[in-house]
């Protein structure tokens, strides 16, 4: 038997992806090569699981990329955390794009089932990053493999444009902001390797690396992380609404947001150390660009006519709750942002796939056309309605357990501003996801035929199970949670208190 391992869980979506290619045009095969590939990930990943909870494993070198920093993976609760969720989903997601790019007749499918697989396994490597180059150089290759996706309509203008917002903010935000610090911290540790606590202390302790200095460092690295779409640099998130429905749920609940906020949960807690910034007095304004951000993102949101802007604007202001968590600079509140990455990818990915299951078997991109449309999509609906609960808060679904958590962390840390965010965006949630449901099952539809309503049903059965199965774990982990939260806490046991 081979043994699991993270290399191993980098490797296989990338043989998966060179099968799909080998498949070419016959698509049975090469969704089969997809959904075989997808299902080994996940079944890698939960064997990991042991060796995560016991603490951060040995770690494996792959090459040396610079003479004394190698490129290296090695598994730990956080990491774990990200793995799992982007493999189980990955096998929803590619459920749903068999249905979705079938009915759709979308172009270029195979070169779309490669790229996603390409993404999957920057994504574990990510996850798995022993060191900050590793997950730098990660990082900017899963910039690069999402872009054809983005850009997958490509004859349209609004399409070329809108990759060229995407991979412009992106890198440029890791170019001029992530790499500097990379090379400060270098400079000033000796070391890029993650480790609980961080690399500062020593530094900091001797007075080789001033306190503003060690702050500015922790700046630089936060605005860099562009894929966690803190305001101002939020704007390619709603550009890349233009990609089909598969891509805007990979963007927004798998893979490039999460590896954003990811990165700050692991650069905070295992490079730079939130002890040290709450010791020297640095890092608090995060917790309240974070809060700015969640407020204005949500208030952005309210008045979004278009379905899918709508969510983009919530997951810039979901994103910023888990941000808000790493901002406090306690366990607490690390521990909290963990389990809210789990609780925004599944009703996140829900919300998005019944997006797309309306698009396909409606035609209907806007709020104002939705009247009515639960009486004719009553799962796809019933899934939306599910996830917009979770994006509020509400019982019963994980949603609530992640926002009971902040509360929780917050109160603890009398964090008083956080607890007005947290209030006041709750209402601001209900108040944009609230109308949507009212309209899907409580106003009249109108009446087949006439002004070009189209006669719909339900879209395909891979769409509506898929939409169905990712609201349903939205609500089963209301009740069983354990595996997050006994990954969030084994997070929260290893930090310094």
């Amino acid at each position: 038997m081979i043994e699991p391992s993270p290399v191993l869980a980098i490797a296989i979506p990338l043989v998966g992806g060179a099968l799909v290619v080998a498949a070419g045009a016959r698509r049975n095969l090469r969704e089969a090569v997809t959904l075989l590939t997808s299902g080994i990930l996940f079944a890698t990943v939960l064997a990991l699981i042991p060796a995560a909870l016991a603490g951060p494993s040995p770690t494996t070198e792959v090459l040396h990329v610079l003479p004394e920093i190698p490129l290296a993976f090695h598994v730990e609760p956080l990491g774990m955390i990200y793995a799992l969720i982007a493999s189980g989903l990955w096998i929803l997601n590619s459920v749903y794009s068999i249905g979705y790019m079938r009915a759709n007749r979308e172009a270029h499918q195979t070169r779309f089932y490669l790229c996603f697989a390409l993404s999957i396994a920057s994504v574990m490597g990510i996850a798995f990053s022993a060191n900050m180059l590793t997950l730098f150089m990660c990082y900017e290759v899963l910039s690069l493999v999402t872009y054809p996706l983005v850009t997958h309509k490509a004859p349209k203008v609004a399409a070329i444009r809108a990759g060229r917002t995407y991979l412009g903010i992106l890198v440029s935000a890791s170019v001029l902001l992530m790499l500097p610090a990379m090379v400060g911290t270098w400079m000033y540790t000796g070391t890029l390797d993650f480790v609980h606590g961080g690399v500062f202390g020593e530094a900091l302790e001797r007075g080789s690396v001033p306190p503003w200095l060690f702050g500015f460092i922790f700046f630089l690295f936060m605005y860099g992380i562009a894929k966690a779409a803190l305001m101002p640099f939020h704007r390619w998130l709603p550009a890349a609404m233009v990609a089909p429905t598969p891509v805007s749920a990979l963007l927004h609940a798998v893979a490039v947001v999460k590896a954003g906020v990811f990165s700050v949960c692991k650069i905070s807690t295992y490079l730079i150390g939130v002890d040290k910034l709450a010791e020297y007095g640095q890092g608090g304004w995060l917790l309240y660009a974070a809060g700015i951000s969640v407020i204005a993102a949500s208030l952005i949101a309210l008045f979004q006519d278009n379905l899918k802007r709508r969510l983009a604007y919530s997951t810039v202001s979901q994103l910023s709750y888990i941000t808000m968590g790493a901002a406090m600079l306690n366990p607490l509140g690390m521990m909290a942002a963990a389990m809210h990455i789990a609780a925004h990818a599944f009703g996140k990915i829900t919300l998005f796939f019944a997006a797309g299951s309306i698009y396909t078997a409606a035609h209907k991109t806007k709020v104002s056309e939705l009247d009515g449309i639960g009486r004719r999509m009553p799962f796809t609906m019933g899934a939306f309605t599910v996830g917009c609960l979770s994006m509020i808060g509400l019982p019963p679904t994980v949603g609530f357990v992640s926002k009971w958590m902040l509360l929780g962390a917050a109160w603890t840390a009398e964090q008083y501003f956080a607890i007005g965010v947290l209030v006041v965006s709750t209402l601001l949630n209900a108040a944009y996801f609230l109308p949507i449901v009212y309209r899907a099952f409580f106003r009249p539809p109108p009446s087949p035929g006439t002004t070009g309503e189209p006669r719909h049903g339900e879209a395909p059965w891979p769409i509506v199970v898929a939409v169905t199965g990712t609201a349903l774990c939205a609500a089963t982990l209301f009740f069983y949670p354990s595996v997050f939260a006994e990954l969030a806490l084994a997070l929260m046991k290893g930090m310094p208190t």
